[in-house]
């Protein structure tokens, strides 16, 4: 058996194997299917400072290798996640990971604050694909300006390992990725999901409310892979993989491509048990390869 463990600034995780917001849920939901013990860490569902309804339906599709969807940061806000949530993880043997979404820089703050009080929470995944209504909806993370704003103002507030979560939609993923490392974060995730829209022939509408929404699935990957390797080759933080990743192999790729740790996704709704799948097909891949650690293979591709 090699060894899994990696960190992530301040973070220890026991492997790199962790969930990815949104499709977790706030990870107890998943006890009956795995050993939530056995997790690198889990990611839950995006939280903002105050509840949210999210979108009207329908907000979800399915679509060749994947799905769409525009939930839209449906949650109960965080007071609520801190008072009847929270104290169901901190017996958990893994990292129960917040994912901080807002519509304002101040959104971000206030929910970052609340976090950080929280001992059994040792890091929070900044969203910064969301719009920020100050600035006429655009995201936050498509400008290296915005996205500096935002982490900046967080890490003011936030003394635990801040992940900072890249949108793909953007020219240059590389130049957000920098902004947010010069800007305090110690780890960027990526990617997000891709915007796309699924149409209905026959009544020549949008199947969305929303008309567009996000992809993730399988047939992400490629783009995902790509945009790892560019962002672990222009930073100095340590690189979250998450895009696609259905099974060992796929996790295997993003180690490969320099990702320090990984985020399973979409899967989670195939295959429950994926996770712990995926943690014992990354051993079996070390011991075939005669590897003794996982950093081993770390930004390991011959190219």
């Amino acid at each position: 058996m090699a060894a899994l463990n990696v960190e992530i600034g301040d973070l220890k995780l026991k492997n790199p194997v962790m969930t990815a917001s949104g499709t977790f849920g706030y990870g107890i939901e998943f006890a009956d299917f795995i050993d939530l013990n056995r997790l690198g860490g889990f990611i839950v569902k995006g939280t903002t400072i105050h509840h949210r309804e999210g979108n009207p339906y329908p907000r979800m599709a399915e679509t060749p290798m994947g799905m769409l969807n525009a939930v839209g940061l449906q949650n109960k806000g965080v007071d609520y996640f801190i008072e009847n949530i929270y104290p169901e993880l901190i017996d958990i043997d893994s990292n129960a990971i917040v994912n901080v979404s807002g519509s304002t820089i101040e959104d971000y703050v206030a929910t970052a604050e609340k976090c950080a009080a929280l001992k059994h929470i040792p890091a929070i995944e900044l969203n910064i694909s969301c719009p920020n209504v100050k600035q006429g909806g655009m995201a936050f993370g498509t400008s290296p300006k915005s996205a500096a704003e935002v982490v900046k103002a967080v890490r003011k507030v936030y003394p635990k390992t801040l992940i900072v979560k890249l949108s793909p939609n953007v020219t240059d993923i590389t130049e957000i990725a920098r902004a947010a490392e010069e800007s305090g974060a110690d780890s960027v995730s990526l990617i997000n999901t891709l915007l796309g829209m699924a149409v209905n022939a026959e009544k020549r509408t949008p199947i969305l409310s929303t008309i567009t929404g996000g992809m993730s699935g399988a047939a992400v990957k490629p783009i995902a892979l790509r945009m790892v390797w560019q962002v672990y080759n222009a930073v100095n933080i340590p690189v979250v993989g998450l895009g696609g990743i259905m099974n060992a192999t796929d996790a295997i790729e993003f180690l490969l491509c320099g990702a320090t740790a990984l985020q399973i996704g979409t899967a989670n709704f195939i295959d429950p048990a994926v996770t712990v799948k995926v943690i014992d097909g990354i051993n079996e891949y070390l011991d075939r390869q005669g590897c003794k650690d996982v950093k081993e293979i770390i930004g390991g591709l011959r190219v």
